[in-house]
């Protein structure tokens, strides 16, 4: 993908370069003292346009996330190219969901960008990220819910809810509801962020006095589940709990269905996407995902960004687009709040974040560096995410 896109705005507006090839602006992260503004909040301006990179998996496994997180960005620098004072230069660089090709664009990141974005997978993070941190560029994770991502280091920072915060709750409400008293659970063995679910899921299955029947693997690049779910329905177990990718969620919940399995499916994160009912139908009724966002969720921002996203891109939105929304939200409270798009002070504001409205919710930024707002629990009715809770 070797397209430039650029948005012309007015004098104090956001300037905007999605670029897959890499092109960015002359000012660098230096900004030869220009990053460092006068006035805060709304009053705050800065001569240089704040430069901003974007490691998102456009081509490979995690593409359909990745899309949906540069609409979301899009959306958001047009929108805030109507606020004054502060300008913005976004350059957005495919990772190929390939953690070597992340590294490389962190590298290139850590040469001229005041923060960065990315990448949309766990995995790529925690190869990617120390290159940050050792550089002090502070990053802003908007989709890597695996445990340890903000571990890292005191320059990485997240929007997106983990796993041990949302999916306890999946499994409580879902013990409530179903009357779960057994399970088989499946999970991908050979990626960071499943692994990560599954741990946080078998942790709270645990704690809820679900019992396990079998735990059974595979890999996240196959696609015939059929052995599997064979194995698991032969267990009569109450529900199969699944923590993998939507590339393996699509045939997963397909042939689950087409063996007759009519018990819950309950996911991870990695379920999280319109293509599960666009793609599997009527198999994908009764699903149920823990999320950090729903369409339906109450709020004037929410019914906004529903409604401006439809408006753009012709579909509505999904999680990954809404918390790539919500990220740009949070840089740019950040740079307004100390009036600068220095890194250090990006750094520290992103530190002080405390109930921000987003489409997300209201958002803090607690001491782990973590984002804290509502979870949700949704379940697919009638070909849509409907909340559970």
């Amino acid at each position: 993908m070797n397209t430039t896109v650029k948005t012309l705005a007015l004098a104090g507006s956001l300037a905007l370069i999605l670029s897959a090839c890499g092109e960015s602006g002359d000012d660098n992260a230096s900004g030869g003292g220009e990053l460092a503004g006068s006035g805060s909040g709304d009053s705050c301006v800065i001569e240089a346009p704040v430069p901003v990179g974007a490691a998102l998996s456009l081509t490979g496994a995690a593409a359909s996330y990745g899309e949906s997180q540069r609409k979301g960005l899009e959306l958001a620098a047009e929108q805030l190219a109507e606020q004054e004072g502060v300008t913005y230069e976004l350059t957005v660089e495919d990772d190929a969901t390939d953690p070597r090709q992340g590294i490389t664009v962190f590298e290139q990141f850590a040469e001229d960008q005041s923060v960065i974005i990315g990448p949309t997978l766990s995995n790529g993070a925690f190869q990617a990220q120390p290159i940050a941190q050792e550089a002090g560029v502070p990053v802003v994770a908007i989709s890597n819910t695996a445990s340890g991502i903000t571990e890292q280091g005191d320059y990485i920072f997240r929007v997106s809810l983990t796993e041990a915060q949302v999916i306890p709750q999946t499994v409580e409400i879902s013990k409530e509801e179903f009357g779960l008293e057994k399970v088989v659970v499946m999970y991908s063995n050979d990626d960071a962020f499943t692994e990560s679910g599954y741990d946080v899921f078998a942790s709270a299955l645990e704690e809820q006095g679900v019992e396990v029947l079998d735990t059974l693997t595979f890999s996240k690049a196959d696609t015939d589940f059929r052995a599997l779910l064979t194995e698991a329905r032969a267990a009569e177990p109450d529900a199969i709990v699944v923590s993998g990718l939507i590339e393996a969620a699509i045939p997963l919940v397909t042939q689950a269905r087409e063996l007759g399995i009519e018990v819950p499916i309950i996911g991870g994160n990695g379920f999280n996407n319109p293509q599960l009912m666009s793609e599997t139908g009527d198999a994908a009724e009764g699903v149920v995902v823990g999320a950090a966002w729903n369409s339906a969720s109450e709020g004037e921002l929410n019914t906004a960004f529903l409604a401006d996203f439809e408006e753009k891109f012709g579909h509505q939105p999904d999680q990954f687009a809404a918390q790539a929304y919500a990220g740009m939200t949070v840089i740019d409270h950040a740079v307004r709040a100390g009036c600068s798009g220095e890194r250090e002070a990006i750094k520290e504001n992103l530190g002080a974040v405390s109930d921000v409205e987003t489409v997300l919710g209201t958002l803090s930024i607690n001491a782990d560096r973590d984002a804290e707002h509502p979870a949700v629990v949704q379940v697919v009715e009638g070909g849509s995410f409907t909340p559970l809770n």
